[in-house]
């Protein structure tokens, strides 16, 4: 005989007609299982909502190779770089200028400079295994910072280990600076201080595979030319004097 206490688990039984059951079946107490055909629901392929992990992951090893190659090749285009530095060790030219004679120094009562200036230099080249090419260099002289003339040295190359003269002359003829005090100050205790600049294009070239341009910034600062009042021309005092190179 049925327990009338004992708990329904199931679902409940169709009703009754004419108070007898119309359907005998037993009622499971579980859910309803997923209909055979589960591609729609499990093949991420088939779902356009899912990305195809398989694709995601040929995406990602293919970035991470060429990732690699970028890398790989600039760690031999640096080994190359540094290897062909030991080699040939470059440094840049040596400037010294020997001579800086002036002549026809006039400076009228408006502030205007008239006159002449030859300077000579010695130009070394202190490499090895490297030959120098200078393109264009241009150079002028300076009262302070106030540029006075301007000129440029005719090109030449530089063999390994050479020292090669070259001469650059300034002409003014009614340059104005607005230091006017401070010439005439230092030229009544004997000696005007000048500034020489230069900018050079050269070619660092080491046989028929190694080239490189580069441009030297050159400075002579602090050059007295013994020029009185009572004078008109002068040259430089103490002798050559070396110049500062940079890139």
């Amino acid at each position: 005989m049925a327990d009338h206490n004992r708990p329904v688990t199931g679902y409940p039984a169709p009703p009754a007609s004419n108070g007898y059951p119309t359907n005998t079946a037993t009622a499971y107490p579980y859910v309803a299982p997923p209909p055979q055909n589960q591609g729609a629901y499990f093949n991420v392929s088939a779902n356009p909502y899912y990305p195809d992990p398989y694709a995601t992951q040929q995406r990602a090893t293919f970035i991470r190779r060429i990732f690699a190659v970028f890398i790989g090749c600039i760690i031999i285009i640096g080994t190359i770089v540094f290897i062909m530095w030991l080699i040939l060790r470059p440094q840049v030219p040596q400037f010294r200028i020997d001579t800086l004679t002036l002549s026809n120094f006039n400076m009228s009562s408006n502030s205007l400079i008239s006159g002449t200036w030859d300077a000579r230099f010695t130009v070394r080249n202190p490499n090895s295994k490297i030959v120098l090419y200078y393109d264009r260099i241009e150079a002028a002289v300076f009262y302070k910072s106030e540029s006075i003339s301007e000129t440029t040295v005719p090109p030449f190359a530089q063999g390994k280990k050479n020292e090669t003269a070259i001469r650059a002359t300034f002409v003014s003829s009614s340059a104005y600076v607005d230091d006017r005090n401070g010439i005439s100050s230092e030229r009544a205790r004997g000696t005007v201080r000048f500034n020489l600049r230069m900018m050079a294009r050269v070619r660092f070239k080491a046989g028929s595979w190694w080239a490189r341009r580069r441009i030297l910034k050159i400075y002579c600062p602090d050059l007295s030319v013994g020029v009185s009042a009572n004078n008109t021309g002068g040259s430089l005092v103490g002798g050559s004097k070396n110049c500062r190179v940079g890139l």
